[in-house]
């Protein structure tokens, strides 16, 4: 049983399978057999299969000719919906910044106690970039922009995990108006986040990362501030 289904019965256990099984394919980094769906679930062949049939007829998985899966281009779809305007107002304005930076810009959301991003620009011409995949997670409590995001809530709503150290480092963060992280979330990587904050809605964050290079942090959290502006303003915000 999942912690889910331990902590409310309410929840629905199949359910709850179905949306681990897209996590799980989401996580891999290859196609995944019915077998490993099985065993990551705990649960017998039978079911896996049961489960995926479903989340197949709705294209949410699709099978490759060897019979392993991955998620299907339905999920695209449904990822486009969320925070529509945001993501639209939101890509041309990555897409400046990245070319601007020759840097992997990207757009994150705070969903529960994560981070998670909902849209990534490469920039068009750099020799040598960082993918930021749409749908990427990590916890809010890790990397610039988690401490972009905490930067935004007042302390009593930070999730537990926070120490004195990341503490100072979010404090600065909200004075500056921008973070910083390196080898946090992804080994050898540099990031920069400024905050979004938008009313009504979940903190959010705009973001580069990139090898390190030279690069004054500073400098690139001034050009994101000013997409994150353009952002708001196009947003009413």
């Amino acid at each position: 049983m999942s912690t889910l289904d331990s902590a409310a019965g309410s929840v629905s256990q199949t359910l709850d399978r179905g949306i681990r099984i897209l996590e799980l394919l989401a996580d891999a980094r290859r196609p995944q057999s019915i077998d490993d769906i099985a065993a990551a679930l705990e649960v017998h062949r039978s079911v896996a299969y049961r489960l995926i049939r479903t989340l197949e007829a709705h294209g949410l998985v699709v099978r490759e000719t060897s019979g392993r899966l991955q998620l299907g281009a339905r999920l695209a779809a449904l990822a486009a919906g969320v925070a529509h305007d945001l993501q639209a107002e939101a890509l041309p304005e990555l897409t400046a910044a990245a070319n601007d930076l020759g840097m992997t810009c990207f757009l994150v959301v705070l969903d529960r106690d994560e981070c998670v991003t909902l849209t990534s620009v490469e920039p068009r011409h750099a020799v040598a970039t960082v993918a930021q995949r749409p749908g990427t997670r990590h916890p809010v409590t890790a990397g610039a922009p988690g401490k972009a995001i905490l930067a935004q809530l007042p302390e009593r709503d930070w999730p537990t995990g926070v120490d004195e150290a990341l503490a100072t480092e979010v404090r600065e963060a909200a004075t500056r108006r921008w973070a910083e992280s390196q080898n946090e979330v992804i080994s050898s990587l540099h990031a920069v986040a400024v905050p979004l904050s938008i009313r009504g809605r979940a903190p959010a964050a705009i973001a580069a990362v990139y090898l390190p290079n030279g690069h004054e942090a500073a400098a690139v959290a001034e050009r994101l501030t000013r997409s994150a502006n353009a952002v708001r303003a196009a947003l009413g915000a």
